[in-house]
């Protein structure tokens, strides 16, 4: 149990507390020969993940990872992720980070969608700055995006979001 939370604190972290008390208890529903032994390893993890405390939310991460390292440093590509990537999953820490709520909308009526049917979170450096929503019509790409900051005007932007694009037509 210690060693599959350590797998997932490695692809999820940083998480607030919240989140590893709920990560524990997925791996204890997938595993469930592991739950009581998910519990220990939770309260174990608790004392060797590093942790900090940040706005009143305490958050956890593997004690050998350098949140400061090159590893980590935001380069100048635009995302589009999906709605389940790693980055997104966890919507308590994505609200946290990014100080707005993205919703899954595809299964939600459309009169009531906010964000549009099947919503791309739109990550540019180190921000995650809004949505996109494509579609294929006639052939060519088509997409329409939503911001939750304002939309930036600049010119790097502007060539990431055209780079990402383009990366999608060719995968497409």
């Amino acid at each position: 149990a210690a060693a599959l939370l350590d797998i997932v604190m490695r692809l999820y972290a940083p998480v607030p507390a919240p989140s590893l008390t709920y990560l524990v208890y997925l791996l204890g529903l997938g595993a469930p020969h592991l739950r009581a032994e998910s519990r220990a390893a939770l309260k174990a993890a608790k004392a060797r993940y590093a942790h900090a405390e940040v706005e009143g939310v305490t958050w956890y991460w593997p004690a050998d990872e350098n949140p400061a390292s090159a590893r980590h440093r935001p380069d100048g590509e635009l995302r589009l992720l999906a709605p389940f990537d790693p980055i997104v999953w966890d919507r308590r820490r994505f609200a946290l980070l990014w100080n707005w709520e993205y919703r899954f909308e595809a299964y939600t009526p459309a009169p009531k969608r906010r964000f549009g049917h099947y919503a791309l979170p739109m990550l540019w450096g180190e921000q995650v700055l809004g949505w996109a929503n494509l579609r294929v019509e006639d052939g060519a790409l088509k997409s329409q995006l939503g911001f939750a900051t304002e939309r930036p005007r600049s010119a790097d932007f502007k060539a990431a979001l055209a780079a990402e694009l383009a990366r999608l037509r060719e995968f497409l």
